[in-house]
């Protein structure tokens, strides 16, 4: 059932103050809960102990140690709003790649789309950037202190992770330039100098096989090392009636190889080297609206192309006519010298990272041969260092120097190609705007199935229109140089005040270039030049005639307007000239060079109220770089039209974006950190902002790019976890936000000014639960589940192919109406509930048995909506993954 926003909001903020009273009660129980637990905690002494179920388990709630501010605090001790998933809860929780994270982390959102490389993440509804190479995230996304800075070397199975946190906010003070939203960061386990490990075998419904393991063990006294290794694969669900296979499978494996050097108790040396590989069927999209009247979807019907059913989204079912491909190799090195020296301690971070992607997609989703191939191979190689140095005593002042740089190379290659059905699928479009089979024996229809003189016949018969390997070669060259410098001081004023204050600066560079030509003919015929001003007046007089004019009339109207663009009878053939002429960069107007710099600040007070109890307030800034558009879409700004307008080398060249300014985003925010030992409560209450936010539209073979003026959300976020017995763990997560665009003027479907943003949810909870029962023998019986809630929400703000061209009684076009636009995509608001469970029963001697399933409902949900190219009209989506369950097999030692 959808609930209205109004309705939800009050019932949200009524289940945010349950929370928040629930963590406040919790403090006396907890304590009584302790002294029981203690009381019941010692075993005899000849009692024999299982083995441990990870690496630092026995840390739990604010406990936990993190990094968040590159420095290791517990959780309680940190004054950042910041969530941790442990070893331990991705285990129990079945998370098996970093795409599970949103259900464990209400802030988090996590979406994979159009290819296995494709996954954005968005922090307290902030983010974008990862389906378009060209746009780093807002989001920063680390590995062991190495930054990624595209989200395909971020998938893997995680086996030898021992923590990921997720910081909320602007983190650009520490983390550089691409942490406006916030930053998530994962932490292995470090080699160890005794040896351990462990191994995992699961199946699963879909034929789904994962195996994955670790191990450690000392080589020296002075050196360890470690090795990670996974094999994913699993049957594709969707089942593609065009191809006769299944899409949506997974085959995937990876190893990561860690060798740690501890000469001495000062110097500490970490070496990884990790490699891991993609080639699988992903991801299917689905038509869920086809085009109205005699449109495109009806066209591709009549010439035998199947279509998914819109009625039955969930129904796993799709016709292309050739499978997808992902093969995405991904590689990276990185080394970590770590020194003491007395109370100063020294870091530097070196690492290089390939990824290489190459990616191709039937982006016509039907049977029919629209589009012959939709092909990208992509290629990045990042090169980053940072240098740290830090005190750390007793003192009342502490401080953290640092310095960063960062160097991206980036090589694209596309090509988009019409296939051997599409002339005949235009010819049908065209006869179908211009009324042809609504009147066939109309004098308009005569004249353009005639127009093989002018325009090249569109009737099928050998025309060089719309002719199969037809299309856009695009090659796409991007370098990114960027440096930082920051700082961080800490000032206790006492035992229980501590002030705080960091600044940065970053400077970035980016040179981009083009090389990329059309071959659409029809797409280079000017539909306002010259020489079709004869075919325009007869165009204009024949429909003159057709309402009842006079001939004469019929002359005289023509006579006015086969000149004008606004009343040009041709103007709805503009609609099917799909890939126009390009204007590469760097051109006479047009560089290819865009830099910019910025100063970050980060200003907290930090109290402890008693010593279970401790409370923040902060102001920070944060930086995302300029982006650059690596798509089709990619077009010079309006000005820049006009200075080419004329030119025979450019018929027909759109406005858009080469690329969107910065971002600077900032957040106030005040939070209450408790811990009573047995119960954890974490509240935030924030206000936060993003000028110029760098909205990025998909646009089915392209993007749109474009900066909002401002975008802000205020919020409340929740996290408790109450331990009322030794066995039972009860935790919870809450989010109430609401969003808006400040100022958005010129999005892809008109002034949005006061909207909602698209992809944000009212109010997140998840909510979860473990029982972990231990018999007699020393063996454990451990039941977890979780649920994950999203009130109902729209995807996007508009779909722009949707935008309907306003025209007045002679045919003049007069202006958009973005109506329709806006109504189809904010209709379809989501709501996700996601349940997962498992049961695992673990041996004392280190072996344990698990059943898991998530989604066990099996509720579908859309994940995003888009226009559907090249058929006007039409809606298409990818669906989230339906239940999945199975059972594992686990070795510890």
């Amino acid at each position: 059932m959808i609930i209205s926003d109004s309705r939800f909001a009050v019932a949200s903020r009524h289940a945010l103050a349950w929370g928040i009273a629930l963590a406040a009660l919790a403090a006396p129980v907890a304590a009584q809960a302790q002294a029981q637990a203690q009381a019941e905690a010692a075993p005899p002494p000849e009692e024999a102990q299982p083995a441990p179920p990870a690496d630092d388990a026995d840390a739990s709630g604010n406990e936990i140690v993190v990094t968040a501010t590159k420095r290791e605090q517990t959780l309680q001790d940190v004054p950042v709003a910041v969530t941790v998933t442990t070893a331990v809860t991705i285990e129990r929780a079945q998370i098996r790649d970093i795409r599970d994270l949103s259900t464990v982390v209400p802030s988090l959102r996590v979406n994979t789309l159009q290819s296995s490389a494709s996954t954005n993440f968005y922090i307290r509804g902030f983010g974008n950037g990862a389906n378009n190479a060209g746009i780093e995230p807002s989001v920063g996304l680390f590995v062991d202190g190495v930054y990624r800075s595209r989200s395909a070397s971020m998938i893997s199975d995680l086996p030898d992770v021992q923590r990921i946190e997720v910081l909320r906010g602007p983190q650009s003070t520490l983390f550089g330039k691409n942490a406006s939203a916030g930053v998530i960061s994962l932490v292995t386990k470090e080699p160890k100098f005794t040896l351990g490990g462990n191994f995992e075998a699961s199946y699963g419904n879909y034929n789904a096989v994962v195996a994955k393991g670790y191990v450690t063990g000392p080589i020296s006294q002075t050196v360890a090392a470690s090795l990670a290794a996974g094999y994913n694969k699993r049957d594709g669900y969707v089942t593609d009636t065009g191809t006769g296979t299944k899409s949506n499978e997974r085959n995937r494996w990876f190893v990561r190889g860690q060798v740690l050097i501890k000469p001495s108790a000062d110097l500490k040396v970490r070496l990884i080297g990790d490699y891991s590989k993609i080639d699988e069927v992903c991801c299917a999209a689905i038509n869920l609206q086809r085009s109205p009247g005699m449109g495109a979807s009806q066209v591709v019907q009549l010439l035998g192309g199947q279509l998914s059913d819109p009625a039955a989204p969930y129904a796993d079912r799709v016709a292309y006519n050739f499978p997808s491909t992902n093969k995405i190799d991904n590689w990276g090195l990185s080394g970590q010298v770590d020194y003491s020296a007395g109370i100063l301690k020294f870091s530097s971070i070196t690492a290089f990272r390939h990824t290489g992607a190459i990616t191709n997609q039937d982006s016509d989703f039907s049977a029919a041969d629209l589009l012959r191939r939709n092909y990208q191979d992509l290629q990045i190689d990042t090169f980053t260092q940072e240098l740290r140095a830090s005190t750390d005593w007793d003192g009342p002042f502490n401080a953290l120097l640092g310095a960063f740089y960062f160097n991206e190379k980036i090589k694209q290659h596309n090509e988009l190609q019409y296939g051997s059905q599409f002339q005949a699928y235009a010819n049908g479009l065209i006869q179908g705007a211009t009324g042809c089979f609504n009147t066939p024996v109309s004098l308009a229809c005569n004249n353009l199935a005639g127009l093989s003189g002018a325009l090249g016949a569109v009737d099928g018969s050998g025309s060089t229109l719309f002719r199969a390997g037809q299309g856009m070669d695009e090659n796409y060259a991007l370098k990114d140089e960027s440096w930082s410098a920051f700082a961080q001081f800490d000032y206790r004023v006492n035992d229980r005040l501590t002030l705080t204050g960091g600044i940065n600066y970053t400077h970035d560079a980016k040179r981009f270039s083009t090389a990329t030509t059309s071959s659409d003919v029809f797409s280079a015929i000017d539909l306002d030049a010259p020489a079709l001003a004869p075919l325009r007046a007869q165009l204009l007089a024949a429909g003159a005639l057709d309402k009842g004019a006079t001939l004469q009339q019929a002359q005289l109207f023509a006579a006015a307007y086969m000149n004008d663009p606004t009343a040009n009878p041709l103007n709805d053939l503009k609609a099917f000239q799909f890939m126009p002429q390009f204007l590469n960069v760097p051109n006479a107007l047009e560089t290819g060079r865009i830099g910019d710099g910025n100063w970050s600040f980060t200003a907290r007070a930090a109290y402890d109220l008693t010593d279970r109890v401790n409370v923040y307030a902060s102001y920070a800034t944060g930086y995302k770089a300029a982006s650059v558009n690596l798509s089709r879409d990619s077009r010079p700004v309006a000005s820049v039209q006009a200075a080419f307008a004329g030119n025979p080398l450019y018929p027909n060249l759109t406005v858009g974006s080469r690329f969107a300014d910065p971002e600077d985003s900032a957040v106030w925010e005040a939070g209450l950190k408790g811990n009573w030992g047995n119960a954890t409560a974490n509240l935030a209450v924030f206000k936060q902002s993003i000028k110029g936010f760098q909205s990025n539209i998909f646009t089915g073979t392209g993007f749109k790019l474009a900066n909002a003026g401002k975008q802000s959300a205020w919020g409340v976020e929740f996290e408790g976890m109450i331990k009322p017995t030794r066995e039972l763990t009860f935790n919870v997560g809450m989010t109430y936000l609401d969003p808006k665009y400040d100022d958005f003027r010129q999005s892809g479907v008109g002034d949005i000014t006061g909207t909602r943003p698209g992809g944000i949810s009212s109010f997140t909870a998840t909510i979860g639960g473990q029982w972990d029962h231990e018999l007699g023998n020393g063996d454990h019986v451990i039941l977890r589940g979780d649920y994950h809630y999203e009130a109902p929400f729209a995807l996007v703000e508009g779909l722009p192919n949707l935008v309907v061209k306003v025209k007045n009684a002679v045919g003049q076009v007069t202006g958009l109406d973005y109506t329709a636009a806006i109504a189809a995509a904010t209709s379809r608001k989501q709501e996700i509930k996601l349940a997962n469970a498992s049961l695992t029963y673990a041996m004392h001697s280190g072996l344990e048995l698990t059943l898991w399933g998530r989604n066990i409902t099996n509720n579908r949900t859309i994940l995003q909506i888009f226009d559907s190219p090249v058929q006007p009209g039409s809606i298409s989506a990818y669906p989230s993954e339906p239940r999945t369950w199975g059972g594992s097999v686990r070795y510890r030692f």
